[in-house]
């Protein structure tokens, strides 16, 4: 299965590397920007320094470059825009972003680093029962569990600012009613008015455990809820009619977890950040090439499925 996944993520970078050309000049470049990104890849996917990439004793049958880059070289051109630009339209190409989501969750997961990192872009945060310094990965799930949107913060991003400034913008085409699951953590007004849109009708309805709910009684209870937008409203409605519903919905919330074991305890899989990804624009890149090989191992799984069954 190795072969075909190395095979699908060469091809879609490939493909990207056509759509976005070359922006650096009128001289071509003597190692193409689709070799670049591959080779970043390969070292990622090995959970190897971009030194490692650049020795000829690195490859093997499933890909060997006829020439490779310095060093410096090819850590300049990792960093180039094309190359980004590259990557990006690689998540696309898995992530299935065309097709419109009736289920979406939104959950984050902490990246820490150690105690002793002097990394200046990581930032101190809470963990499961604790605090650390580090990241965090943000990511929208639709209901197929390909990871389509997400986000690298400090470790102390707030969940719900991410999630309205970063993940609902980017998300596709979110189908009229449909649901986006959460946590607790995402209990907030302007979140919910985002989730709605501005007309309240045409957006997702955003479906969570309630916050500091039971202490709210009288007219307290009641001036807060004329100040809540409409699905919240909705929200709270739903969960005093209907408690047994809600809770067996949100059980389909727990599938960001499996999203996330598997994308961390796979062969080339996201585990803890190795000691030479440093820094924010370093982490970012990271994350997002483990997230395309996570995207492209469910797409090569979809397709044999698809091939046995027929």
């Amino acid at each position: 299965m190795d072969r075909e996944l190395w095979a699908s993520v060469v091809c879609a970078i490939r493909r990207a590397a056509a759509e976005v050309g070359w922006n650096g000049g009128r001289r071509r470049p003597v190692y193409p920007n689709w070799m670049i990104v591959a080779m970043y890849a390969w070292a990622v996917w090995h959970d190897r320094p971009l030194c490692w990439a650049s020795r000829r004793g690195s490859y093997g049958t499933l890909f060997r470059p006829r020439t490779l880059p310095s060093v410096s070289q090819f850590a300049r051109r990792v960093r180039s825009d094309d190359c980004q630009r590259i990557l990006q339209l690689a998540h696309d190409a898995f992530a299935q972003r065309r097709r419109p989501a009736h289920v979406a969750v939104v959950d984050g997961k902490a990246l820490p680093v150690g105690p002793a990192s002097g990394d200046r872009g990581a930032r101190r945060g809470k963990i499961s029962g604790a605090f650390a310094r580090g990241y965090k990965l943000h990511a929208l799930v639709n209901e197929a569990c390909r990871i389509v949107v997400w986000s690298v913060t400090g470790l102390n991003g707030d969940e719900k600012t991410v999630a309205r400034v970063a993940l609902l913008p980017h998300a596709p085409p979110l189908s009229p009613g449909a649901v986006v699951l959460a946590d607790s953590n995402y209990d907030s007004a302007p979140l919910h008015r985002d989730a709605a849109g501005q007309d309240g009708a045409a957006g997702a309805w955003l479906v969570h455990p309630l916050r500091g709910q039971r202490r709210a009684r009288g007219r307290f209870r009641d001036r807060e809820l004329r100040q809540m937008p409409a699905s919240r409203r909705a929200l709270v409605r739903a969960w005093e009619e209907r408690p047994k519903l809600m809770a067996m919905a949100l059980r389909w919330r727990n599938q960001v977890e499996r999203v996330f074991a598997v994308l961390t305890c796979t062969g080339g899989g996201l585990a803890a950040l190795p000691a030479w990804v440093r820094g924010l624009e370093r982490v970012r890149r990271w994350v997002g090439t483990k997230v395309v090989l996570y995207n492209a191992r469910l797409e090569l799984r979809a397709r044999l499925k698809t091939a046995v069954t027929t």
